[in-house]
């Protein structure tokens, strides 16, 4: 640990706020249909999306309408991609020869994309075919990110609307998003990918000879046309198993650092759009502030434990003044971008690494997974992390009313007991799902089978895997086999309760914000603008985690830390 460390975690975090800013205000003009300097030609095109498909964009949804919409949207997305993989071997553009996928993988693999978590149970380079990868999986990294930031968009008219009876029309939320947001700023990065480095080829592979004369054979994909979309969607699903470690998805530090940034921005950025549509600013400002505190302790609390515990290995070789853990990181990246990356990748519902997680001290690891069972809001995926943060601002207007006794209000809309209602729904999906299925695999002799360790490492491992398919992230802690039918089929229901059974409750509390008249601030009005509020904000987001998971990390994680510094005597 030392002051460039610090000062690379900083940096990095700076910068991806401040790419996030201008995408913010560009698209709060998508989200409100004003003209943006790619009408001349996206406009055409947009346009005839919506003749073919017989949109009428004039037409708004109730909030069962859009709801209904992106659930027919998502299954109809869900019944293609699983189609496509189970029909691999039959399918053209196959140079890799793969056959089709097993029904639970199918299954598992086709909600994972559908729902922007992207968990693979596979690795990518022996498993998935080109077609499979760009018609499959690349098309719902595009439309999943597309999906969720159609709710995003939502939920900031909710907070503009005047007693208003619709949050807007879900078939242009979506095609807008994917052409005028998702689709410019993936082909941008692309480009800048394949000209540091990075390959883009329909090959199926080459050969190479090693240092000993023999032959080697090297998996290739168009692959940084897949990166691109995988960060800025919020995806994380790599092409090869390693993910963002191995060397064709991430050569060097500049692309490390394009793609570290690219995985946060569009979630900040998010956040100013919603603000600038809401009319709230100032009310914005204050989430991103929360957002960036929250993720920096993270990424902090990750870096001094990589750097700062004593690695029992090293103690028991006589190296009382070992560097930082380098086991399952890159020499070109280091401790202190592989902690940032792994702060931002589970703060964000996005789920690649460039390094391995489960070769993290345990304290490490636990705040990585602590960041995803937070609820991915700091800052969150594309669009989710917006209105997850939201639920967490009304909790916090809700708990504050209840000090003072007042009805307690959030941007001019009154938080009464039905957004509570809808809010908590949306909040203990988390747990049940995450607590629930951990609770079962603990003790299911069929799921112990997947497991590497048992004990404290062994919890870890089952823990981590259901918070990261419950919170949609879809980074792993190696160990676990998860190929099998028990855990490709409860993770993905996980995935899905985490994505739908929160998002459905949340478009019903937008249409309920939404139906609700626009008030001006009073004197009893709780500023939600100062830092009084981003504190209140701050701590029931840990309280509410603290409060469900903390027993459960106590098991896992932080008991393997106290095994650790035992060792290390």
């Amino acid at each position: 640990m030392d002051w460039r460390g610090w000062a690379e975690i900083v940096f990095t975090i700076a910068l991806t706020v401040a790419v996030g800013w201008p995408l913010g205000i560009y698209m709060a003009r998508v989200w409100t249909g004003e003209r943006t300097v790619l009408d001349p030609v996206l406009k055409p095109v947009e346009a005839g999306f919506y003749a073919a498909l017989g949109v009428d964009r004039n037409k708004g949804h109730g909030w069962l309408g859009y709801a209904g919409a992106v659930l027919a949207f998502s299954a109809a997305g869900f019944a293609l991609l699983y189609a496509i993989l189970r029909l691999q071997g039959q399918l053209p553009l196959n140079p890799q020869g793969f056959d089709g996928l097993s029904p639970h993988l199918a299954f598992n693999t086709a909600v994972s994309f559908v729902t922007n978590t992207n968990w693979q149970s596979y690795g990518g380079e022996t498993t998935v075919s080109s077609l499979s990868q760009m018609l499959g999986l690349t098309v719902q990294n595009f439309v999943s990110g597309a999906v969720g930031l159609s709710v995003a968009a939502a939920m900031a008219r909710a907070f503009a609307a005047d007693r208003g009876e619709t949050l807007g029309n879900f078939w242009v939320d979506l095609t807008r998003s994917t052409l005028y947001v998702l689709l410019p700023v993936s082909i941008v990065t692309a480009l800048a990918l394949v000209a540091a480095g990075v390959p883009q080829s329909l090959l199926a592979n080459v050969t190479a000879k090693t240092l000993e004369g023999a032959d080697q054979i090297i998996a290739l994909f168009p692959v940084a046309s897949q990166e691109a979309i995988k960060q800025w969607g919020t995806n994380g699903g790599g092409l090869f198993n390693v993910n963002s470690a191995h060397p064709f998805e991430n050569p060097t530090p500049l692309t490390n650092l394009i793609e570290v940034v690219s995985l946060n921005a569009i979630a900040f950025a998010t956040v100013v759009a919603f603000g600038r549509v809401a009319g709230a600013r100032k009310e914005a400002r204050a989430l991103i502030a929360a957002m960036v505190i929250l993720l920096s302790l993270g990424a902090a609390a990750i870096y001094a434990a990589e750097t700062l515990t004593p690695q029992p290995a090293m103690v028991a070789a006589g190296i009382t003044d070992a560097p930082a853990n380098m086991e399952g990181k890159e020499v070109r990246f280091g401790a202190a971008a592989s902690a940032v990356w792994a702060a931002q990748t589970t703060g964000t519902a996005n789920g690649s690494v460039n390094s391995m997680h489960a070769s993290y001290m345990p304290l490490g690891g636990g705040v990585a997974m602590f960041l995803m069972q937070l609820g991915e809001i700091v800052p969150g995926g594309a669009g989710s992390g917006l209105y997850g943060m939201v639920v967490m601002a009304l909790l916090s207007v809700f708990v504050a009313g209840l000090m003072v006794g007042r009805t307690p209000e959030y941007l001019g809309k009154k938080v009464e007991a039905r957004e509570i209602k809808f809010a908590m729904l949306a909040v203990l999906i988390l747990p049940l799902s995450i607590l629930g299925f951990s609770a079962i695999s603990a003790v299911l002799p069929v799921a112990l089978e997947g497991l590497l360790n048992k004990g404290p490492r062994g919890l870890t491992e089952i823990l981590y895997a259901y918070s990261s398919a419950t919170g949609n992230n879809g980074s792993a802690y190696a160990g676990l086999t998860a190929n099998a039918p028990w855990w490709n089929t409860t993770l993905g229901i996980a995935m899905l309760l985490g994505r739908f059974a929160y998002m459905v409750p949340v478009i019903a509390l937008a249409g309920a914000i939404a139906a609700k008249p626009k008030l001006k601030p009073t004197a009893g009005t709780l500023p939600s603008d100062s830092p009084l509020f981003v504190g209140l904000l701050i701590g029931i987001i840990l309280i509410l985690g603290g409060l469900q998971f903390f027993p459960a990390l106590a098991l896992g994680p932080i008991v393997e830390h106290f095994q650790v510094l035992a060792a290390a005597r």
